[in-house]
């Protein structure tokens, strides 16, 4: 087959444009090293390609000196060579010491056929039997020239970045086409000078994947006037070329030619290419302000049935940016987290991440109008945006606020204990474990309770902090009927004492009520102390103890005598049996409403009412 010549106009315009450009001739091509950083997963990567040395144990004689000693492909016929035979049958045959070189010539003879699925399997197993090939530049080059059959560029990339690969057209043709899957334009067609020769080796149709892959990076880096040159040789009725060649002229400013390619392109490409072709003239119709519902609409279905590589991603990018000039606050979280996900945030992950936590800081200030339902269904569906550190934590203890304050305890529970299980660390976790606990029971789930407090008990917490998560800890196990655990933690806490009372005012145990200590008599009493006074006095009655309200009638009824609960101290410490049934329901409604509990008492109010114990008998 008549062999045809890329133009070397391309060459040298390549030289000339602006854009990383190729190395000046007799030096040495740019290095990709700095590919492998630009992209997520390289130093997973290199772990592929240059696993740890092992000896190997399979017996068979090493290949790769014999490997070695071979001349480095450099070309297309480098994948093919005397008596090479295809397919299984060279497998099949190979004893032993001929097994590794069959291996060979399987690979080889897939990366030519352009199957990097077959031959990725051969390769894994012949280094695997022999360490040492991963050091051979000729293997390197077929493992890099699989993982990029196999669009896996940052491995590629990794794999083709030997020294002994550096001016290897070969691994520099194969380096461009990984450099532009991995998105990185303007390295791919620094590499292009030194791949000269070995696209001038192949047919059109075997060099077009290569050219293809200039003719991206010429585009992503700005310079669509290259596009025509690298692609010339390829034929005109080409759909891939004609979608990149519309591309280029759009760019170019000369929109009918673009129009007319592309609309050809939907007429005779495949899907990605139909595809393709109509995502570049919605891009245009949004860069020239003519964008219609429909045409958003489409995004949309674009982005639902097509995944994964650039078209996705140029539909995300124009979905993201209509959705910010409309102002569209859902539609921009929607897109831009699917890019900073699934796309590794795109070329530009930092500014994409500021304008994201923007975004949603904006959405869900306090002074925002916007359902709190839907500003909490918000952040739960975008929380990976949150901002770090104490913005973040600023920004979900505000939205906690509302929620309660709303009556929504459970979900501002569920809000605050996942910062309190992802976010937070440490004794931060002590006071933020009381408030999850406090809006559990709230919530009337004191099992959740119990376990935020529990599942944080690690850390070592000052007095304060665990005797606070000590009162909610006691609330939350006397609402699951462990009382007496309830009545332990609660031992050392400073105010436990009114804490017990609270719970057995609650549980109408009345013996225990009745054993505790009223407040010393003498001087004015304060809320708190006449309900303690009350409580005792409803507690004796109850017991049928006529000696002890007799003296509880002695000790208070001055202090008692000037107070709005007059009345009620004098129905309460009355003879047993000498008011009616009424008069003492009124008193014990009259009792002041202030807990000696304090604070810690509204959790305790959110116990169902329990029936009167059997010592009220």
């Amino acid at each position: 087959m008549t062999r045809v010549r890329i133009v070397l106009a391309a060459f040298a315009l390549l030289a000339t444009a602006s854009a990383p450009s190729a190395p000046p001739a007799g030096a040495e091509p740019a290095s990709v090293d700095d590919a492998g950083d630009a992209t997520a997963d390289a130093d997973a990567a290199a772990t592929d390609v240059a696993p740890p040395r092992v000896r190997a144990t399979s017996g068979l004689p090493r290949f790769a000196p014999q490997l070695a000693n071979l001349p480095t492909i450099t070309g297309l016929n480098g994948w093919r060579f005397t008596g090479q035979v295809e397919g299984w049958a060279g497998l099949i045959a190979a004893r032993p010491v001929t097994r590794q070189a069959a291996r060979w010539a399987y690979a080889t003879h897939q990366v030519a056929l352009g199957r990097g699925a077959e031959a990725v399997g051969a390769l894994e197993v012949m280094r695997q039997d022999d360490p040492d090939l991963a050091l051979v530049p000729s293997y390197q080059l077929a493992l890099g020239a699989t993982l990029t059959l196999l669009n896996r560029p940052a491995a590629a990339v990794a794999a083709l970045a030997g020294e002994g690969l550096q001016s290897n057209p070969e691994a520099c043709a194969w380096r461009m086409r990984a450099l532009e899957q991995a998105g990185l334009g303007g390295l791919a067609l620094a590499q292009f000078r030194c791949a000269l020769p070995a696209l001038n080796g192949r047919a059109v149709k075997e060099r077009a994947p290569f050219l293809l892959a200039a003719a991206r990076g010429a585009i992503a880096v700005g310079h669509p006037a290259l596009v025509g040159q690298l692609l010339g040789t390829l034929p005109q009725a080409d759909p891939a070329a004609t979608v990149l060649r519309g591309r280029a002229f759009f760019l170019l400013g000369q929109r009918p030619q673009g129009q007319l390619l592309l609309k050809q392109a939907r007429q005779t490409g495949n899907r990605a290419q139909r595809l393709d072709a109509e995502l570049t003239l919605i891009e245009d119709r949004a860069q020239n302000g003519t964008l219609a519902a429909s045409d958003t609409a489409r995004l949309r279905q674009i982005r639902f049935i097509w995944r994964g590589d650039a078209i996705e991603m140029r539909a995300l990018q124009l979905s993201y940016a209509v959705a910010l000039r409309t102002h569209d606050v859902l539609a921009t979280l929607e897109a831009g987290a699917t890019i900073f996900r699934y796309f590794n945030g795109g070329s530009d992950r930092a500014a994409l991440t500021a304008a994201l936590q923007q975004t949603l800081t904006a959405a869900l200030a306090p002074d925002n109008v916007m359902p709190l339902d839907r500003v909490a269904g918000m952040y739960w569906e975008y929380r990976d945006l949150s901002p770090a550190g104490a913005a973040g934590d600023l920004l979900v203890v505000q939205l906690a606020d509302r929620l309660q304050s709303a009556g929504l305890y459970e979900r501002g529970a569920e809000l605050l204990d996942h910062q309190l299980r992802v976010r937070t660390r440490d004794v931060a976790q002590g006071p933020l474990s009381a408030r999850v606990a406090s809006l559990f029971i709230l919530a009337g789930t004191p099992a959740r309770a119990l376990a935020a407090i529990r599942d944080t008990e690690a850390n070592a917490y000052p007095d304060d902090m665990l005797w606070a998560r000590h009162r909610v800890e006691a609330v939350a196990l006397d609402q699951l009927g462990r009382t007496n655990e309830a009545l332990a933690v609660l031992q050392d806490v400073p105010d436990g004492e009114a804490i017990r009372g609270e719970l057995n005012w609650r549980r109408h145990d009345w013996k225990a009520l009745a054993a505790a200590m009223p407040p010393a008599p003498g001087g004015a009493l304060t809320d708190v102390a006449q309900a303690r006074i009350l409580r005792l006095a409803v507690a004796l009655a109850m017991l049928g103890r006529e000696g002890d309200l007799a003296r509880l009638r002695v000790q208070y009824g001055a202090a008692f005598a000037k107070l709005p609960t007059a009345p009620a101290f004098a129905a309460l410490t009355a003879s047993v049996g000498s008011v009616d049934p009424a008069t003492v329901s009124a008193a014990m409604a009259a009792i002041p409403s202030a807990s000696p509990a304090g604070g810690i008492a509204d959790l305790i109010d959110t116990a169902p009412q329990v029936a009167e114990t059997a010592s009220s008998s």
